[in-house]
């Protein structure tokens, strides 16, 4: 049985979309509560740059329809400033934030580490140790926050449930077969990141989901992608979450993935030009996938000017 695709968008509030995407007058606070009804998963990026309320994730949850899924990127005090080092009371604090008020609408946990900062297997092992894989490791790290989030942690876990996490590497070091063997023992995630040829694109499958990651196909953060381009990034999700691998994967390890369907989130990073909503719904067109975009969306150079949301009718009392 094949799993389930969701195709969507890192972040959402971007000056240059209003009046593209977003429809003219829309209010910023209405932001998410549109852009999650075109498309079915979206990265909060702004859990990266600051610890986020608990208010917040409420709110976000809320404004978002039930069957729709966060991506939350891991704080860079984590992974760029501390690079990992004693991060077992920073990583209490980010989920004591909120994270956990996403209840049902958690996806995956991404934890993206900055260029030349190389694998160090032993500083990895301790923290792929210690990341929480349900809702109640999750509580009960969280119960260890410091005064950073007092007075304001969340510390309900919200039902029981799986958490999962994605890695997205930027050094070469990690090209290297002791790497996807250390994240297949931990059952995570190697983001599948293209980054317009700028740093290592692995397609090793490491967890029973896959994470991809499109940054723009020429350009970092700025070039869409072309109707070829997104063809063979179709053909991949359309095998990888069947189970399968495509023949010229771009791997580290020669020792082969365990089969088995894999749920597939992809995000469109290239937020700059006001590429990414669109690409998401031609790569979802291209994978015979519903997509709420109008159909005169197809030509990224000719954006509409509004998007119907069509709510669901109503069932016949």
């Amino acid at each position: 049985m094949a799993a389930a695709i969701r195709i969507g968008i890192s972040g959402w509030r971007y000056a240059p979309w209003r009046g593209r995407f977003y429809p003219a007058g829309l209010a910023q606070r209405q932001e998410l509560a549109f852009a999650s009804r075109v498309l079915p998963t979206i990265e909060i990026n702004g859990s990266f740059y600051s610890l986020q309320r608990p208010s917040s994730y409420e709110a976000w949850h809320d404004e978002t329809p039930a069957s729709f899924v966060f991506a939350v990127k891991g704080p860079r005090y984590i992974t760029h400033m501390r690079r990992l080092n004693d991060v077992r009371v920073p990583l209490a604090n980010f989920l004591a934030s909120g994270v956990l008020a996403l209840r049902e609408k958690l996806g995956p946990i991404l934890w993206q580490f900055p260029p030349r900062m190389a694998w160090d297997p032993e500083r990895f092992e301790a923290f792929f140790s210690l990341l929480p894989r349900s809702s109640a490791a999750a509580l009960k790290l969280a119960r260890e926050h410091d005064d950073n989030v007092a007075g304001q942690a969340w510390l309900h876990a919200g039902g029981r449930r799986r958490i999962r996490h994605a890695v997205e590497v930027r050094d070469d070091s990690f090209v290297d077969p002791a790497f996807i063997a250390q994240l297949r023992r931990h059952g995570i995630a190697l983001v599948v990141a293209d980054t317009a040829k700028r740093w290592p694109l692995l397609e090793d499958l490491t967890a029973d989901f896959v994470y991809l990651r499109l940054h723009g196909d020429k350009e970092l953060y700025a070039s869409g992608y072309s109707r070829q381009a997104l063809a063979p990034w179709a053909e991949r999700i359309a095998a990888w979450r069947k189970g399968r691998q495509v023949r010229d994967a771009r791997l580290a390890s020669t020792v082969a993935a365990k089969r088995g369907a894999r749920e597939v989130f992809c995000y469109f990073d290239n937020d700059i030009k006001v590429h990414a909503p669109y690409d998401a719904a031609h790569l979802a067109r291209a994978l015979d996938l519903p997509t709420r975009l109008e159909e005169g969306a197809r030509d990224r150079f000719a954006l509409p000017a509004e998007i119907s949301l069509r709510p669901a009718r109503k069932k016949k009392a």
